[in-house]
C-alpha cells in the first residue's frame, strides 16, 4: 500500500514508535533486502558543529546513483519501507532526523534551522561515495516543509524537489488562516512532537544520584520532568506574533521564490489542511522560480485526503471516492525522479503537469496547467427575506443580482461557537474527526446562515478557486467571518468541500490589524481555498455562513483584544447584507 507522505497522525506517536522499534522487515521488503545495503545513523556535521544522523539505503551493486533524500523530525525509521524500494530501484537514500529530534543534535524549533541544515545536508549526501551528484528531495506535511526551505537556500546540488501536502507561508497557511490561530492543528501537533522533546530532556537530566538522600523514601522522584511550557517554546512564539512581521518574513518562502532553482512536483489533497499553501506553490513558482527550467518544470498533483485520508485512499471521512481514487504515492514520487534525474520519458515528461482528481465524478482528469484555463468565474449571488438562519430558513443562491433585499442577522457567542465537524483537520484523528462529514448539525443552528440554490437538472462541474465575496458588519470591535462550501445530496446528506475564515481585524493586511467600527458596512473577501467537484444532477450547491469554526480555529472573543492571553467573551451581532448596493455572492469557478 501506498503511504502517507507526512507522519501518520492516526497512531498516537508513542504508540507509533513502539510499532516501529519491531524489526521484522514488512513483507514487500524482504525480497528487496538482499538488493539493498542500510547504512544506520551515519552522522553529518552542520557548518555550526551540531551533529545530525541520517540512515543511508545503498544499492549493492556498486556504482554511482542519484540520492533521494528525505529529512523528518517524525523518526527516520518511518521511511524503512521507501527507502528499501527506492534503494533497490537504482537509488542512494538518505533519511535524516532533523536538529533536535530522536537521534540527532541539537534543539528542536520549526523551520529555524531548516535552510542552512538542508543546504548542509544536500551537499553532505552529494559527496557520499555512492553519488552520482545529483539530488533529489521528497516527503510531506513538515517534511516538504524541509524541502521547500532548503530549496530557497540554494544548495548548488539540489536537482529537484517533491514536496507534498505542506505549506507556502508559515504564518497564513500554517499557524494562521484568514488570521485566525489554526487552534486544533497547532496543539495536536505540538503535543505530539513534545513527545519526543520530553524522552530526549529526562534521558539528559535524570539521575538517580542526585536524590540518593532523599527521605522518605516516597519521595523519590523517579524522572526529571521539566515545565511542560518549556517542551515547545515555538507554540508560545506563535501565539506572541499574530500578524505577519519579522518573526514570520524570517523564515518567508513566498519571498524567496525566486532563490528556488529547481523543478518540483507539488502533491497535495483535497481536504488537506495545507491544500491552499501547496497550490499556492505551484501557481507562483511558474511565474517566481529563479530559472527558467524552474519556472517551466512545476508540476502538481492533487488527491483526496492527504492529512484527513484513510488509509485505502478511498474512504475518506463519510465518502467513498470510489474504486479509481486509490492510487501509489510512492511510486509517483520515484517516477517522478525517473523522469528528473534518470532521463526517462514517462507521464512527466508531457505537456499536462497537472493531474487531479475530481470528485462527484469520482475520476482523475490531467491538464495543462492550474487553475484551468476553461474555467468561468460565476457569481452565485445571496438572497433571502431576512431568515436565511439554518437550513429551516429562506436562504437562496442564484445567479440573479439582488435588488432590494432585507439583511440577515446572527448572534455570534463565542461561549457557545459552532463546532468543527470534519474538514482539513490535523493531527489527531481519534478526537476529532477529519475529512467530508454531513453538516447538518451545524445547520440547525441559528447562527449559521444556510443560502442554498435549487436542484441541478444536469451535472455542473466546480474546478478552482473558491471565495466569498461578503458585505457585512458587527456591533462587536473585531469577529470572525467563516464560509463553507457544501454539496447537499438529494438525500439530505451535507457534504462539505471546502472552507475558509476571516478575522475581521486583518481584513486589509495581515501585517497590520485594524479593529472594526461597529456597525460600519465592511467589503471582505473569504478565501475557501479551492475544489474540484461535480454536483450531480439532482443535487444543489450550498454556502453556509457563520462566525465560528471550533476547535479547528480559536474563536474570536469579539473584544478586540489580545486573543493569546484574553479571557473576556463578549456576543457580537453579525449582518450579512445582499442588495444592489451590496451584492454578496459566493465566487466559484465553473467549467463548461
Amino acid at each position: 500500500m501506498p503511504r502517507n507522505p507526512g507522519f501518520p497522525f492516526s497512531v498516537p506517536f508513542a504508540l507509533a514508535a513502539a510499532l516501529l522499534s519491531i524489526s521484522v522487515l514488512p513483507i514487500g521488503m524482504r525480497g528487496q533486502s538482499d538488493l539493498v545495503v542500510v547504512k544506520r545513523d551515519v552522522p553529518a556535521k552542520m557548518r555550526d558543529g551540531v551533529i545530525l544522523k541520517a540512515d543511508i539505503y545503498l544499492p549493492r551493486a556498486e556504482g554511482k546513483y542519484p540520492v533521494l533524500l528525505e529529512r523528518t523530525p517524525y523518526d527516520k525509521n518511518n521511511s524503512r519501507f521507501f527507502g528499501m524500494k527506492a534503494a533497490a530501484r537504482g537509488y542512494v537514500v538518505v533519511v535524516e532526523d532533523v536538529r533536535g529530534r530522536y537521534t540527532s543534535e541539537g534543539e528542536w524549533y520549526p523551520f529555524r534551522h531548516e535552510s542552512e541544515d538542508g543546504y548542509d545536508t544536500v551537499e553532505w549526501a552529494a559527496a557520499l561515495p555512492e553519488s552520482n551528484g545529483k539530488v533529489g528531495m521528497f516527503g510531506g506535511s513538515y517534511v516538504g516543509a524541509t524541502q521547500m526551505l532548503a530549496a530557497i537556500a540554494s544548495p548548488p546540488h539540489l536537482s529537484g524537489i517533491a514536496p507534498g501536502i505542506t505549506a507556502s507561508n508559515y504564518h497564513e497557511n500554517w499557524t494562521y488562516q484568514g488570521g485566525a490561530f489554526e487552534q486544533w492543528f497547532n496543539q495536536s501537533w505540538s503535543s505530539g512532537l513534545a513527545e519526543n522533546t520530553l524522552e530526549r530532556s529526562v534521558a539528559k537530566d535524570t539521575n538517580a544520584l542526585n536524590w540518593r538522600d532523599t527521605l522518605p523514601l516516597v519521595n523519590y522522584p523517579l524522572l526529571a520532568a521539566p515545565d511542560p511550557k518549556s517542551l515547545a517554546p515555538y507554540y508560545r512564539d506563535w501565539l506572541a506574533h499574530p500578524s505577519y512581521d519579522d518573526y514570520w518574513k524570517g523564515i518567508s518562502l513566498e519571498e524567496n521564490y525566486s532563490h528556488i532553482q529547481v523543478p518540483a512536483l507539488h502533491l497535495t489533497a483535497w481536504y488537506d489542511i495545507f491544500l491552499g499553501g501547496s497550490l499556492r506553490n505551484y501557481v507562483l513558482l511558474k511565474s517566481r522560480a529563479g530559472s527558467e527550467s524552474a519556472r517551466n518544470g512545476q508540476h502538481l498533483f492533487v488527491e483526496v485526503g492527504g492529512h484527513s485520508g484513510g488509509s485505502d485512499q478511498r474512504k475518506i471521512g463519510e465518502v467513498d471516492f470510489g474504486p479509481a481514487a486509490p492510487h501509489d504515492d510512492d511510486e509517483r514520487v520515484l517516477q517522478w525522479y525517473d523522469y528528473l534525474l534518470k532521463g526517462q520519458a514517462n507521464e512527466f515528461a508531457g505537456k499536462k503537469r497537472v493531474r487531479f482528481f475530481l470528485m462527484g465524478r469520482n475520476e482523475w482528469r490531467d491538464t495543462e496547467d492550474w487553475p484551468l484555463a476553461s474555467a468561468k468565474s460565476t457569481k452565485y449571488y445571496l438572497h433571502s427575506a431576512g431568515k436565511a438562519n439554518g437550513a429551516v430558513g429562506d436562504g437562496q443562491l442564484s445567479s440573479q443580482a439582488p435588488a432590494a433585499e432585507p439583511t440577515d442577522s446572527y448572534v455570534y457567542d463565542p461561549a457557545n461557537p459552532v463546532a468543527t465537524i470534519g474538514g482539513p483537520l490535523c493531527c489527531d484523528w481519534v478526537h476529532l474527526a477529519p475529512g467530508p462529514r454531513d453538516q447538518r448539525t451545524a445547520e440547525e443552528r441559528s447562527d449559521v446562515l444556510v443560502y442554498t440554490t435549487p436542484a441541478f437538472v444536469r451535472d455542473t462541474e466546480v474546478t478552482g478557486p473558491v471565495s466569498l465575496d461578503l458585505f457585512a458588519s458587527t456591533s462587536a470591535k473585531d469577529t470572525d467571518f467563516t464560509a463553507k462550501l457544501v454539496d447537499l445530496w438529494p438525500n439530505g446528506f451535507a457534504q462539505n468541500l471546502t472552507e475558509g475564515i476571516l478575522r475581521l481585524r486583518y481584513r486589509n493586511s495581515m501585517e497590520r490589524p485594524e479593529l472594526a467600527k461597529p456597525g460600519e458596512i465592511y467589503h471582505v473577501a473569504v478565501d475557501l481555498w479551492a475544489t474540484s467537484n461535480v454536483f450531480l444532477a439532482g443535487h444543489r450547491l450550498r454556502v453556509e455562513i457563520s462566525s465560528s469554526n471550533f476547535p479547528r480555529f480559536d474563536r474570536n472573543l469579539n473584544t478586540g483584544a489580545d486573543q493569546a492571553t484574553s479571557t473576556k467573551m463578549l456576543p457580537a451581532t453579525n449582518t450579512i447584507y445582499h442588495d444592489k448596493e451590496h451584492p454578496s455572492a459566493l465566487v466559484l469557478p465553473t467549467v463548461p
